[in-house]
């Protein structure tokens, strides 16, 4: 137990337990929340099974596993009751699959395609030897949000979309759906703000370009063989070694990827990040991302509405 642990432990956990509290709205609103959350759990695990897509549906991949597979399930449901038209998916380890996983995986959604983490090395060892690209594997061992971009894309060729787990569809996405038909620029959703969790003019120098702002990636889709992997293993070892690790670096390192190349911006009124309560209880947009506060709306009703929508 060094000084810093203390420290951390007696003061800084305790100051960011009470902030999320009060932005919760207290204690007697995050049991609330959380009992929401419970039943939505719960709930999961009753989806009924979707049916078997053709061969030639487009493929979606989310990174999940055992802890976040009731947000990842009610998302890829929610898209498949407002998409009218077949679509597949492939579920990539997060390091938790087992075989009690892989069996409800494929209940909910039989074709789906489970790519292990040992599927992922044996993939990533033939694309990204850890000699040439020591940054990128060593930090996806830890920073998992990183394999939104190493285990999805290395190795693999032509358009792939990844989605992140903490989003709903209440109505068609059209504009998204539509980049499967014609996927030749990349496309993503829109941030509230810029996150990316290093400075800008690190980031520019790294792009060589300016940065494309506002870029979020719950939505994100790249041609894999377009990814200049030399680059953004460099880019990955100089925000590492000159200013530590980020939240964000996942983000950062996309924006990079779209850096000084025209890209699909999904509108923000209809792929909406961070929605309020009052969206969240009579949703407007096509699509909600929940992060931060806006978990409160989710857990407690956006949920249940998508299971209204047959």
């Amino acid at each position: 137990m060094t000084p810093g642990r203390l420290f951390y432990l007696l003061y800084h956990a305790p100051l960011a337990a009470l902030r999320s509290s009060v932005i919760a709205g207290g204690p007697v609103n995050q049991w609330i929340t959380r009992c929401g959350q419970l039943a939505m759990r719960t709930a999961a695990a009753h989806l009924p099974p979707q049916p078997t897509p053709p061969a030639d549906a487009p493929r979606i991949a989310f990174l999940t596993g055992k802890k976040f597979w009731y947000q990842t399930a009610f998302c890829a449901s929610s898209l498949l009751r407002v998409a009218d038209r077949p679509l597949a998916f492939e579920f990539i380890d997060d390091g938790s699959f087992d075989d009690a996983f892989a069996t409800e995986a494929r209940r909910v959604f039989p074709g789906c395609l489970l790519t292990t983490a040992a599927d992922a090395e044996t993939r990533l060892d033939a694309a990204l030897p850890a000699d040439r690209f020591p940054a990128l594997r060593r930090q996806r061992l830890t920073y998992l949000h990183l394999r939104k971009l190493t285990d999805a894309h290395a190795g693999r060729t032509g358009p792939r979309l990844v989605l992140d787990s903490d989003m709903l569809f209440f109505r068609k996405p059209d504009a998204l759906l539509r980049w499967f038909d014609d996927p030749a620029q990349p496309i993503h959703m829109l941030d509230v703000h810029d996150a990316y969790g290093y400075p800008a003019a690190t980031l520019a120098e790294l792009a060589g370009t300016t940065i494309p702002s506002l870029v979020n990636v719950g939505i994100l889709g790249l041609h894999s063989d377009h990814i200049d992997w030399a680059k953004l293993e460099h880019a990955c070892a100089t925000l590492l070694a000159r200013h530590g690790t980020s939240y964000y670096l996942e983000q950062a390192l996309s924006a990079l990827l779209l850096a000084g190349q025209p890209a699909q911006r999904l509108p923000a009124a209809d792929y909406r990040l961070l929605p309020t309560e009052a969206e969240c209880l009579a949703p407007t947009a096509a699509l909600h991302h929940y992060v931060a506060e806006s978990k409160r709306g989710y857990f407690r009703h956006a949920w249940r509405l998508t299971l209204l929508k047959r």
